[in-house]
């Protein structure tokens, strides 16, 4: 089996009408289903709740679709290299906190600052990769517990802090720009869903990677080290859980412990509604943004309607389960069985 073969195995099948056309693949209908319910949301919003769609309210929301959107992604290539991730709210925070104590809120020190946070949030994302990748242990275990003990490490770190610690002003005023009307976290991501796209659907980078997820046995007898793309995703996602921390930081000026706190299920939640097969390979940057924007909006209509965050979290279980039953069932329709 050469590699290109097992490049291209992983590709869904198509459902052909009479004489072969109207051929609809069936991994667009997976990607395409969250746009519709999106659709769906904002249309009933409209007609029930005109408030939650307002100008004012869709400028608000839009900045936190984005964060979720980014954590989201790290989390779909996470799912995509068949593992998952329970350590992205430590993260988030502690690239947070780290951003605080080594900026200081001088603006000297915005930059390093800057990269130190990212560079500890990939620091993570490697312990996860090589745990999971070449020492063959649970991701599910290994992230949680990496989880808590960043965590506990965040918490020590923090108390050394001053408790009003805030990011320098240049990141509070790029935290708050705006381009065109829209915030320039909303830039960012747009710009971070299209290059992982790219890298994802052009690259044979972005190839081998998906067919590590679809076929690892396959793959790795192609001479592809799958050792390699599996702690890379790791890596990847913790980059952008830092990204996430940052921008968020940047954008609320004085960032807390619970920080990171909402980025546990929603970011599973967005990458599963968005399309991304539990089982590995398949996955679609523009789907799981689409699917942070139809969370975030759906937690706005909740809060109109005067309900608690529980519902919210509810949801999100419920939508998490749901992603793994549809998935399990496009995974056998692909297997033909």
């Amino acid at each position: 089996m050469t590699e290109t073969s097992v490049m291209s195995s992983y590709r869904p099948t198509s459902r052909a009408g009479r004489g072969g056309k109207g051929r609809v693949p069936v991994i667009q209908m997976q990607f395409a289903a969250i746009w519709i319910a999106l659709a769906i949301l904002l249309a009933l919003c409209a007609l029930f709740l005109p408030r939650s769609i307002s100008g004012t309210s869709v400028t608000s929301i839009l900045p936190f679709a984005s964060f979720l959107a980014i954590a989201a992604m790290g989390q779909a290539l996470v799912l995509m290299a068949r593992g998952i991730d329970l350590s992205v709210p430590a993260i988030v925070t502690l690239s947070s906190t780290v951003l605080l104590g080594t900026s200081g809120g001088a603006e000297g020190s915005a930059v390093i600052g800057t990269a130190l946070a990212l560079a500890f949030a990939m620091m993570v994302g490697l312990v996860n990769g090589v745990l999971v990748a070449w020492l063959k242990l649970n991701a599910l275990i290994v992230t949680l517990a990496t989880g808590a003990i960043v965590a506990g490490l965040t918490l020590w770190y923090r108390g050394s802090l001053p408790a009003e610690a805030g990011v320098p002003t240049v990141l509070a005023e790029f935290g708050e720009a705006r381009f065109l009307g829209l915030n320039t976290t909303i830039w960012i991501t747009i710009a971070l869903t299209l290059v992982l796209t790219v890298l994802l659907r052009r690259t044979q980078l972005g190839r081998r990677f998906e067919a590590v997820g679809a076929n690892p046995r396959a793959a790795y007898a192609t001479g592809v080290e799958i050792r390699r793309y599996q702690a890379g995703a790791f890596v990847a996602a913790s980059l952008l859980y830092g990204i996430v921390g940052v921008l968020l930081s940047a954008f609320i000026r004085n960032p807390t412990l619970d920080v990171g706190n909402p980025y546990l299920l929603a970011p599973i939640a967005a990458a599963v509604l968005g399309g991304t097969a539990i089982s590995g390979g398949i996955g679609s940057m523009i789907a799981v943004a689409g699917a942070a924007l139809f969370l975030t909006q759906l937690g706005q209509a909740l809060k109109v309607l005067g309900l608690e965050t529980s519902w919210q979290m509810m949801f999100q279980g419920v939508a998490i389960a749901l992603g793994m039953f549809l998935s399990e069932v496009q995974t056998r329709k692909r297997r033909g069985g």
